[in-house]
């Protein structure tokens, strides 16, 4: 593992810049956000490719907050470089997700049990068969313990990792008849990444979208509006 200055293209960071668990989001202004609204002293360390992430305190731990992208090419370069080259250890994604289930509702969240994919990501490991990609148990566990003491709307299960935004076939429902509550684009990528590298990872999400019922959420709502997911990962962080 390269241990120089700089050990990334994409993230402007020296080794040791970065604490051990890492906050993630797709929308990089969210991981500012976060950074400005709940972290103490917290320290920029990238904007290369407006990629912002900050390094600092909450209610005493370092704790790190970084951007990741659109899609699992992305997230898998970051959390890929985040894990192998600056000894990161925990990611915990903060995105939004597309419910696929009645049930769920604009505003609530969902944790990702487990997460399938359309993807070819996970064929560059030569796997033999295909791979049930998974949170990890424990940060699962502490993310349900905090929403219920906390008396948040939440729900749990399998998530879908498109490789497309934009499904003019409407396909994605499809996953519905499987028991797949709600769609996104980074999660297979993450946990396949975490469970290479022997690390964790958990993807928490607010529905920004009803598919059945065509209700979204605006951009300002995405980006600083879904505060209980940013307060649950940074409690279990």
């Amino acid at each position: 593992m390269s241990k120089e200055n700089t050990p990334s293209p994409h993230i402007a960071a020296a080794y040791g810049d970065i604490a051990k668990t890492v906050l993630m989001s797709g929308d990089p202004l969210r991981a500012k956000f976060i950074a400005e609204n709940f972290l103490e002293n917290p320290v920029p360390y990238n904007d290369i490719r407006g990629m912002y992430g900050f390094t600092g305190t909450y209610k005493g731990k370092r704790l790190s907050v970084q951007g990741h992208g659109m899609g699992i090419p992305s997230i898998g370069i970051y959390s890929y470089e985040l894990f192998n080259f600056y000894d990161v250890d925990c990611i915990i994604r903060v995105g939004t997700a597309g419910a696929l289930a009645p049930e769920l509702n604009v505003g609530e969240m969902f944790f990702a049990m487990g997460a399938c994919t359309d993807s070819n990501y996970g064929h560059q490991y030569k796997m033999p068969a295909k791979f049930s990609a998974i949170a990890d148990y424990g940060l699962l566990e502490n993310a349900v313990r905090v929403s219920r003491e906390n008396g948040f709307k939440f729900h749990v299960g399998n998530i879908y990792s498109a490789d497309v935004f934009y499904d003019p076939s409407d396909s994605q429902m499809e996953w519905s008849r499987f028991g797949v509550k709600a769609v996104e684009m980074e999660s297979f990528g993450l946990y396949l990444n975490a469970a290479v590298a022997g690390k964790r990872a958990l993807t928490i999400c607010t529905i920004s979208d009803q598919l059945v019922h065509k209700v979204h959420a605006s951009a300002e709502q995405r980006r600083s509006g879904f505060v209980n997911m940013m307060k649950v990962a940074l409690e279990i962080a």
